[in-house]
Parts: structure tokens; C-alpha cells; sequence
């Protein structure tokens, strides 16, 4: 026994100097973790924008290591199992997937409760229609760097053994994009590498959905290759300098972008599509959807809503200085408009959004509009919803009744509309993802 109270003693000041303030540390990390999920699940935030982390709770070991590698703060370790906490601020990188030692989370799109729509897709990008691909936005995919890899994926995949054209079918492309953002881009580029005629649609301006950012918003880049471009590293990138890439990517090509040309109709099969645009008929062998499904915004379906101060975008907040703006939408994009009003000088910024709390912004977005908010910058209408724009009054419904406000601009952030339309007149199936449950959908027809 005498032998054995030396060793004794060192494991107790072992236990006392290093053990117990680790304990401690790790239920205090573990009572803050049990919190978030709480008011995550009261919020609503566990839910997800599009992705979302599902953890296979027989395989989680509870090692961390997938909230350490998810810079959007998504998970927390509570209970002795990764948990989602911050559903969402996913982004769907897949961080967390590649970092868990024991493979026990999947990435999927929508929730238990929130179904997500998607046209269905193969491993190739390929739909149930030979010869059309989907990539990108449209097929769930919004990070910009997961955008880049599909495209350049599905590319490859669609053009896989097609040979060189003859004389008789020059009239043919081997592939027409609808899209010219970041999916659409990277996709021509490859295309154009693999020596076959591309032509790329866009109905606005190259660059999708991003010239809809407001000026000299940041970008978080997670990092990506153009096909034939420079490495573009991991991190915070103004809209203007990620624009900046795709014109010099373009630039130093062939590719054939046509902007202002919308795509109204895909028909035919593999090898012999038509692709009906404002600008005529395009003939194709393969066909890829790369449009964002924020290509037509979502109205809010109220009088007054065609006006001409009503917008769907804000590029430049200067322009609305000394005015009275409305905005609607509670996600990102809603809030930095708000916040980029608010900083304006005598611009009267009021938010409504037809929910109560405020959680699908990131942290910080949230935490920016609280503090404009509080220091009287601008005003939270949570719980309204908009009834008439006049020409300059908006009627608004709240919680305490009606609201008629003094108005100069209204801008609307709603999200936007799948092309629902141009994918089943193509015969293209889409499904309704509940995480792991997936429900196929009848056309609209049936």
C-alpha cells in the first residue's frame, strides 16, 4: 500500500490539474450545446435552407470532429451525438461528411418536416430524359464551389462518346447550357476543352444569380477551378471580384455566352434536341439545365406588386438615400438589403417578414440587423404581411392590426420559383426530398 500511495498521489494531482478542468470545460460546452438545440428547435433553425447533415446515430462517436470542420457552425456534440443546431447556415459543402471518422453523416436535401423539390437525377447529372443534365442551383446545389465541380462534371458525362460532328450535322451543337452562372460557365469551359461546339443561355447577364448581390457583397468561397483557369483559394470574395473570374475565364476562350436569350422549351431525344429560345430554335445533342432557381423571383401576388418601384433585386443602396424603403424577407438576402438601406444616409428602412423570429440568416446577419434594430436604424415588422403597394403608401397586416406606412421603394426577397413548367413540359421528373424519405412528384398535368 506504501508503494502505491506515491502513484496515487500523482494520478490525483493529474486528475486535479488537468482531468477535472477538462470535465468542467466539456459540460459546460456540452449545457451551451443543449441550449442551442433548444432554441434551435423553438426557432425553427434546425430546418435547412436546401442541405442538411444527417447523422446515423448507431455510427456517431461523438468525437467533434465534424463541428470543428463546419465553419458555419451547423452541429454541436450534445448528448453524446453530433446534432444539428444551426440547420440553416448549411451550405452543403460537406465538411462535416468528410471529416466524421466513422461515416455516420450523409448529406441531404430538406428535412423530416421541410420537403425540398428537385428534378431527379442519375450519379451522371443525368435526368429521366436521355441526354438532359441538371447541375448546380437548380439540382440543389448552390455553393459556388459545388457549383463549379458539377458543371465541369456533368459536361464530361453528357459528352461522353460523342464524336467529332460531320459536315451534315454542323447545324447541330454537341451542347446547348441554359445558365451562364458559375454551373453553366464552368460547364462551357469544359466543354470547349473536350473539342466540342457549346452555346451557353442566359436570360440575364453571365453570372446568374450573383449580379443579383447587392454591390460589394462578400462572398464566402470555398475555393475552386475554373476548367483551364487559375486556382481560386479558399475564402471572402467581393460579388465584383467572383464576376471578375468568370470574365477572365471567358475571356481567355471560345465560349459562346448569349445573354438576354431566355429558354422557353426543350424537346426531342439524345442526339436530336430542340431548345426553343426568345431568340429562336437552338439544335442540340445534349441539353444541361444550369439556371438557378432564383432566375424568376417569387411574387408576393398583392395589388400593386407591378409597379415600377417595386424591385427584386438592390444593386446600388445610394440610390435610395433620404427614401422610404420597404423590404420583405426574413433570409440573407432580405436582411443585407435591409442593413445595406439602413446605412444610408436618411434612408427609412422597414422589414417585414410574415414569421415572428428571424432564423434563416447567418449568425451574423442576424446579429448585424439586431444591432441597426436596436440602435433605431431601422424598423422589425416580424409577423406582417404586405396587402397593397401604393403608389406611395404600403398597407401592411400585423400583429396589432393594419399598418399603412409612407413608402418610396419596396424590395422583395421572397426566393424563387423552379422552373416547374419548362422541366415537365421536357418530360423531366421531379421529387420531393424529406431527408432520407424521397416522394416522387405527378406532373402537373396528371
Amino acid at each position: 500500500m506504501q508503494t502505491a500511495l506515491p502513484y496515487l498521489v500523482v494520478l490525483a494531482i493529474i486528475g486535479v490539474v488537468f482531468v477535472w478542468p477538462a470535465w468542467r470545460s466539456f459540460k459546460r460546452e456540452e449545457a451551451e450545446a443543449r441550449a442551442e438545440l433548444e432554441e434551435a428547435r423553438r426557432t425553427g433553425r434546425t430546418e435547412p435552407a436546401t442541405m442538411l447533415p444527417w447523422i446515423d446515430v448507431a455510427k456517431c462517436c461523438a468525437s467533434g470532429l465534424c463541428v470543428k470542420a463546419c465553419p458555419e457552425g451547423v452541429l454541436r456534440v450534445v448528448d453524446g451525438r453530433a446534432q444539428v443546431t444551426n440547420g440553416a447556415a448549411c451550405v452543403g459543402h460537406g465538411a462535416c461528411e468528410a471529416a466524421c471518422p466513422t461515416k455516420a453523416i450523409e448529406l441531404v436535401f430538406g428535412s423530416e418536416r421541410r420537403g425540398v423539390d428537385l428534378p431527379r437525377v442519375g450519379p451522371d447529372f443525368q435526368t429521366n430524359v436521355p441526354g438532359v443534365y441538371v447541375a448546380g442551383e437548380l439540382g440543389g446545389m448552390g455553393l459556388i464551389s459545388n457549383a463549379v465541380r458539377q458543371g465541369t462534371q456533368a459536361a464530361e458525362a453528357a459528352l461522353r462518346g460523342v464524336r467529332a460532328r460531320t459536315h451534315a450535322d454542323e447545324a447541330t451543337l454537341d451542347l446547348v447550357i441554359v445558365g451562364a452562372g458559375p454551373a453553366g460557365i464552368a460547364a462551357a469551359l469544359r466543354a470547349r476543352q473536350l473539342g466540342c461546339s457549346v452555346v451557353a443561355c442566359e436570360q440575364g447577364e453571365f453570372g446568374g444569380a450573383i449580379r443579383h448581390y447587392p454591390r460589394k457583397k462578400l462572398v464566402m468561397s470555398h475555393g475552386f477551378t475554373l476548367p483551364g483557369g487559375p486556382r481560386v483559394e479558399p475564402g471572402k470574395m467581393s460579388k465584383e471580384a467572383l464576376i471578375e473570374v468568370l470574365a477572365e475565364a471567358l475571356a481567355g476562350s471560345d465560349v459562346q455566352v448569349r445573354e438576354g436569350v431566355r429558354v422557353d422549351g426543350v424537346a426531342g431525344d439524345r442526339g436530336a434536341f430542340t431548345v426553343k429560345t426568345s431568340d429562336g430554335v437552338v439544335r442540340a445533342r445534349r441539353v444541361l439545365l444550369a439556371a438557378g432557381r432564383r432566375g424568376t423571383p417569387r411574387r408576393l401576388g398583392v395589388p400593386g406588386e407591378e409597379r415600377d418601384k417595386v424591385a427584386y433585386r438592390l444593386l446600388e443602396p445610394e440610390a435610395c438615400a433620404f427614401e422610404a424603403v420597404l423590404v420583405v424577407g426574413g433570409g440573407d438576402s432580405a436582411v443585407e438589403a435591409a442593413c445595406a438601406l439602413a446605412e444610408q444616409e436618411g434612408t427609412k428602412v422597414v422589414l417585414s417578414y410574415r414569421k415572428g423570429t428571424l432564423t434563416r440568416p447567418k449568425r451574423e446577419n442576424q446579429a448585424r440587423i439586431a444591432a441597426l434594430a436596436a440602435a433605431g436604424a431601422l424598423d422589425l415588422m416580424l409577423g406582417s404581411a404586405v396587402r397593397e403597394i401604393g403608389p406611395d403608401r404600403v398597407r401592411l397586416h400585423g400583429p396589432d392590426g393594419e399598418v399603412v406606412l409612407p413608402n418610396d421603394r419596396v424590395f422583395v426577397f421572397a426566393g424563387g420559383i423552379l422552373p416547374t413548367a419548362l422541366l415537365t413540359d421536357a418530360g423531366i421528373r421531379l421529387e420531393r426530398h424529406f431527408g432520407k424519405r424521397v416522394e416522387a412528384l405527378e406532373p402537373a398535368s396528371a
